[in-house]
């Protein structure tokens, strides 16, 4: 099965939340990790918020479950990129948990900022669960 994930935010949205909270905020949503890719740049941490609320979506618990009581957590989706600067997902928690569920091997992530606004696409490819056969 192809599970898939898409999720778009107003950069300025992001950039409110960092001059109001500032830390505060960075410290909740984001990893250490996160927070050194992006060097405090807020089309980087809107691209990456965004990417943590596609792949709860692909995951099958969205906005309801992000940093609820008993969801998925903020921290428990991880954004970094690889050697090659690409944008790679790391599971922590609840979310690999859930993965896990779906038979979900590992997710590809894209992610974008352009005139205002940050966009993120997750998809990922989860092993058919094995069905029992009816006696008939």
């Amino acid at each position: 099965m192809i599970y898939t994930g898409i999720d778009v935010v107003a950069v300025e949205r992001i950039r409110q939340a960092v001059e109001r909270w500032g830390d505060r905020f960075i410290q909740r949503i984001f990893s250490p990790a996160e927070t050194a890719l992006c060097h405090r740049r807020v089309e980087s941490l809107a691209a990456r918020w965004a990417a943590k609320e596609a792949v709860a979506k692909l995951l099958g618990v969205g906005l309801r479950g992000i940093g609820g009581a008993g969801g998925v957590a903020f921290h428990d989706i991880e954004t970094l990129a690889d050697t090659h600067g690409r944008p790679t997902v790391i599971l922590h928690g609840a979310a690999q948990a859930r993965a896990r569920e779906l038979r979900i091997g590992s997710i590809s992530l894209s992610l974008s900022h352009d005139r205002g606004l940050a966009i993120a696409v997750a998809v990922a490819l989860g092993s058919p669960v094995t069905r029992r056969r009816m006696p008939w």
